[in-house]
């Protein structure tokens, strides 16, 4: 990602994070659409460290919003039923590479350590994200990257979250 499109992407994201009040942990991200210098904001906010909400702002200004679960050994699996949300049969199993309903228990071992997103923008457009933490026993607050493909078009994006202090 080039200076000037991270550039864009950061001070989306404190644009946004400053536009909300914050309690509990919260922070940013930055990204593209893959293959372009596109960018993407992303600001999450969790009161549990396990889960929270999570917003994705491109630099057009059209917004994906919706909740982010931390997958852990304690993960009850009809907790994360909303992640498939919008996502058609076919493409829950076979749409992408980075998870399948198909044996979720077998599901919730594989991406332990891991989130999950899952993303509306107000057209009904759906956006799913997973990330790798680089410490999952801090959370999204411990950094980590990943990517996120858009429903319609099956565009990924490519998604950096900073360690924070």
């Amino acid at each position: 990602m080039n200076k000037i499109a991270l550039g864009i992407g950061i001070a989306l994201a404190s644009l946004a994070l400053g536009a909300c009040e914050t309690t509990g942990a919260g922070g940013t991200g930055a990204g593209n659409v893959r293959g372009t210098q596109k960018p993407v904001a992303f600001t999450w906010q969790s009161d549990d460290g396990d889960s929270g909400d999570i917003t994705a702002t491109f630099g057009n200004g059209r917004v994906f919003k919706g909740k982010y679960y931390q997958i852990t050994d304690s993960t009850r699996v009809e907790h994360l039923d909303p992640l498939w949300d919008g996502w058609s049969r076919s493409a829950r199993s076979s749409g992408w590479r980075y998870w399948s309903d198909d044996d979720r228990r077998d599901f919730v071992r594989e991406y332990d350590g891991r989130v999950l997103a899952n993303l509306q923008a107000n057209d009904g457009e759906h956006m799913r994200c997973r990330f790798s933490l680089d410490t999952p026993s801090r959370g999204m607050s411990g950094g980590g990257e990943g990517r996120c493909q858009l429903s319609e078009s099956s565009r990924e994006i490519t998604a950096d979250f900073p360690r924070k202090s």
